[in-house]
């Protein structure tokens, strides 16, 4: 499998309150509320790091979950929020806008 790397969309605005974040999509405001997991990914998503390193050296740690399992997870909570254009996909590193 190719790495998938995530970045968080310019045009949306977010807030962190306490340890979850709050993003509204500008496409269709919905509101989303991150728990501290997606959180963390919502934080390390820049552009040039991929999906699977943020899960291993910032999830893992820090929650100690599984990696698989986490991997998983995190795959679908970066769908839910592209479907959305939230975040923004790519098998290559994304560069700044």
């Amino acid at each position: 499998m190719s790495p998938r790397y995530i970045a968080r969309n310019s045009a949306i605005a977010a807030r962190l309150l306490g340890d979850e974040m709050i993003v509204m999509s500008a496409r269709d405001s919905t509101l989303f509320t991150l728990n501290p997991v997606a959180t963390e990914i919502w934080q390390a998503a820049d552009g040039r790091t991929p999906l699977s390193e943020i899960v291993e050296t910032r999830i893992c740690p820090k929650f100690e979950v599984d990696a698989a399992a986490a991997c998983q997870d995190a795959e679908a909570f970066v769908e839910q929020l592209a479907s959305h254009g939230i975040l923004l996909v790519s098998d290559q590193p994304i560069e700044p806008a």
